[in-house]
């Protein structure tokens, strides 16, 4: 019988795997650590909708406190796990105590990559990962301020969209040649490239910024080729890496992640992790993945808590991604790595279209914009290993699901 399982890490999967637990009816002493003060909270929203301030944060909680009182979940928040033992089975936190389990799950998502220019640690440079870098953040957005975002991904993007609709100057500055270089097709970039141009976001490409610069606080950002961006405040979104100290310097296997085998189990066979932490391995994909994805924690959480209990759960969904900026939403579902083949449903002039990916003639992946049936359809023929018409994919007249 298992008495005792430990939850260090209070994000999406930490959340879930509590729920899972006490739902499937793990009546044991049950422990859920958080270095954040605040109860588990949804992380989306903090580059829209709680940013802009139209959310309050008590609409960000997974469960309010009378959840955790009447399922007996012993919360330590505001609280590091400083050390793992997977010998003794201990845990020392930052408040001096030590914590022994039977299982423990890691649920300890990922940090935000940081930069090491000249200038990186002037004021006004802010990183957007938690709900106490928002404050920060926001007190610099105000009307007509000057904001400079290093970075062209989701996080980037999405607070540029935000920054702009509250009225400020915006600036993003990208690395690559391309927006969501990284994760989207080119159609796609150059899609949302348009809608924030559009919209009076000024987007840089092919810029590499070489050093912050003012007194005390960062007034402006200069590039390789010599250009210069002026800068009330700067924000952050070049990346996360998977927060691995806790478990590496437990000996841990770790490699762009924790390593964990199907069952969430890592190389001590008392631990199991979850979420953005894990590098696990995908039979539908055929690799091995490292996903920064709330469905993937959350469906991970699941299985990682049923395999907590004994009860052998393989986790191997199909993954699944959104962004929102200004009226337009992304929505991606699957992993397109690998694919020979790429074909565009619609035109992307009518801002509503989708491009799928496939291998061998087997749907890998789809992007959709603004195209919620596609992705809808998407999300069942990709994990039945799919091979559509052709002539039926590239016609947008025919429904995705018809395509077969």
């Amino acid at each position: 019988m298992i008495s005792t399982i430990l939850i260090v890490g209070g994000g999406q999967a930490g959340a879930e795997a509590t729920d899972t637990l006490r739902r499937e009816g793990y009546a044991g002493r049950l422990i859920l650590v958080s270095e954040e003060p605040q109860l588990p909270y949804q992380r989306p929203p903090l580059s829209k909708k709680f940013l802009a301030g139209e959310l309050q944060f008590e609409r960000l909680l997974f469960r309010h406190q009378s959840f955790y009182d009447e399922h007996r979940v012993e919360l330590k928040l505001g609280v590091r796990a400083l050390r793992l033992d997977p010998a003794s089975r201990r845990v020392l936190l930052s408040n001096s105590e030590e914590i022994v389990y039977d299982r423990a799950l890691l649920c300890l998502g990922a940090v935000s990559r940081q930069l090491t220019c000249p200038g990186a640690d002037l004021a006004g440079v802010c990183y957007l990962r938690a709900v106490a870098d928002v404050p920060r953040i926001q007190e610099g957005l105000k009307p007509g301020a000057r904001v400079v975002i290093i970075g062209g991904g989701y996080i980037g993007l999405e607070a540029a969209a935000t920054a702009r609709n509250m009225g400020c100057s915006v600036t993003v500055l990208e690395m690559a040649d391309r927006v969501m270089n990284r994760v989207v097709a080119s159609n796609v970039s150059q899609y949302f490239e348009h809608e924030h141009r559009a919209q009076g976001v000024k987007i840089v490409c092919n810029a590499r910024v070489m050093r912050l610069e003012g007194l005390g606080r960062v007034e402006r950002v200069v590039c390789a080729d010599g250009s210069e961006y002026a800068a009330d405040l700067l924000i952050v979104g070049v990346g996360a890496l998977a927060n691995v100290a806790l478990a590496s310097e437990a000996g841990l296997h770790c490699d762009n992640g924790i390593v964990v085998d199907q069952y969430c189990q890592t190389s001590e066979a008392a631990i199991y992790a979850a979420g953005d932490c894990t590098n696990h391995p995908s039979a539908r994909f055929e690799l091995r993945v490292r996903l920064e994805s709330v469905d993937n924690a959350f469906e991970q959480a699941k299985a990682a808590a049923l395999n907590l209990l004994g009860r052998p759960t393989v986790h191997d969904r199909v993954p699944w991604f959104w962004s929102d900026q200004f009226d337009s939403k992304l929505l991606i579902v699957g992993l397109s790595q690998g694919h020979d083949q790429q074909v565009t449903r619609g035109d992307p002039a009518s801002r509503h279209f989708s491009v799928c990916y496939l291998k061998g003639g087997e749907l890998l992946a789809l992007e959709a914009i603004n195209h919620a049936k596609d992705y809808m359809a998407a999300r069942k023929l990709i994990a039945d290993r799919m091979r559509p018409n052709l002539d039926k994919l590239a016609d947008p007249q025919f429904a995705l699901k018809e395509a077969i």
